[in-house]
């Protein structure tokens, strides 16, 4: 057994970090490349789209030819993060090129769906004991990988929004050689053959794993238009403060990375509470933010007192995922956990394109208003998830 192996878990997390930190690469230079190309923000949501639909349609490609069960996971994830790491890197030669930089965020998005569901599998072949608590860690990473951007754009002012780019790259590299260096983890089946669509839709059918579905989807309505909101937001309340704009990139990344925490802290409060319990929890207060946060902006309430929301909604937006993954993991069927998860990732992630539209495309009319279309996701999420434990 490799020495990696000695700490799976902590080798695996640190690689979904950097290899996630391509997600939102653009969204943590958007500033500088928006002000050099002349770009506005509806073109932030064409691109923050192609890679959510790239993410999709490798999750359903990993799922309807069976490669999410059927081959080397670590291997799959290596090649996801070198490939992804070109694409992301090629953007910086397509930037003024409407339609190639579409396409290579596309491509980034497809090499993704390699990265982050085949790191799921991986987080549970290697620590099946207290799923939801090593899922946490998962999910906290990457988080902090989507972040990353954001901090490395602030600690690079003043220089080329380029090296970002690379940077981010360069830890897809990393990461990807770290997974392929651990290998497989031991505890789950594989399955011999391809398996048609509804072999990974077989999970489906199945109510527990419904009702923890339909949560994780509620959430995924939100998660990733407030994920791109975020340096909107901040941005136009550090103009109401008169501060220097300089802050925005490092105030972004603490807000959307403080999710680390929310998702170690749920995990271990689902090691003595539930799964289920954290995430109705975190999806009831990020909800609340979805009404609360826009009819506070409206009223004029301090800036400080906004941000300070801001981390709270950073907080808990990501923390019910792991738990949902977790109550989905355990509900699938065993030799088809893989597949099954990449179907709820692409359901998940298509629920995404239509709110992040709406918020990118009414941003410009709306302001902060436009938070209030994210409102549909937590409620039918808590309605689901309320019916997680009568239906197992």
């Amino acid at each position: 057994m490799p020495r990696l192996a000695r700490q799976p878990l902590t080798v695996i997390v640190i690689a979904q970090l950097f290899g996630t930190s391509l997600w939102f690469s653009i969204n943590g230079v958007w500033f500088s490349l928006a002000g050099e190309l002349g770009l506005a923000e509806a073109d932030l949501g064409r691109l923050t789209l192609s890679i959510q639909a790239g993410f999709i349609l490798g999750t359903l490609v990993l799922a309807t030819t069976g490669l999410a069960d059927r081959f080397s996971a670590s291997r799959i994830f290596a090649t996801a993060s070198l490939v992804g790491a070109l694409m992301n890197a090629g953007f910086i030669l397509a930037a003024t090129s409407p339609t190639l930089a579409v396409m290579l965020r596309f491509l980034t998005g497809l090499c993704l769906a390699g990265i982050y569901p085949l790191g799921m599998k991986m987080v549970i072949a290697w620590t099946p004991s207290h799923a939801g608590a090593a899922l946490a860690w998962l999910v906290g990473m990457l988080t902090l990988g989507t972040a990353t951007p954001h901090l490395m754009r602030g600690l690079t002012l003043g220089l080329p929004w380029e090296g970002a780019l690379l940077g981010a790259s360069a830890l897809a590299l990393v990461g990807g050689a770290l997974v392929l260096r651990l290998g497989d983890g031991p505890h789950l089946p594989s399955t011999a053959g391809p398996i048609a669509l509804r072999g990974g839709l077989e999970a489906l059918r199945m109510p527990a794993f419904r009702a923890a579905a339909g949560g994780y989807f509620g959430h995924m309505w939100e998660l990733y238009a407030v994920w791109m909101l975020v340096p909107l937001l901040v941005a136009r309340e550090i103009d109401r403060m008169g501060a220097t704009t300089s802050v925005i990139p490092l105030l972004s990344w603490l807000i959307i990375g403080i999710g680390l925490v929310g998702c170690v802290i749920g995990g271990h409060l689902s090691r003595r509470l539930g799964s289920a319990w954290v995430a109705s929890r975190a999806l009831s207060v990020s909800g609340g933010l979805c009404l609360g946060y826009p009819l506070l902006a409206a009223i004029g309430t301090p800036s400080l007192i906004l941000i300070a929301l801001l981390f709270i909604w950073g907080l808990t937006v990501i923390a019910d995922s792991p738990q949902f993954s977790a109550l989905a993991s355990a509900s699938a069927p065993s030799h088809r956990v893989g597949a099954s998860l990449a179907i709820m990732n692409a359901i998940g992630f298509g629920l995404s394109i239509p709110a992040i539209w709406l918020t990118s495309h009414f941003w410009a009319i709306q302001g902060p208003w436009v938070v209030i279309w994210l409102l549909p996701g937590p409620l039918l999420g808590l309605s689901a998830l309320r019916h997680f434990s009568a239906e197992k």
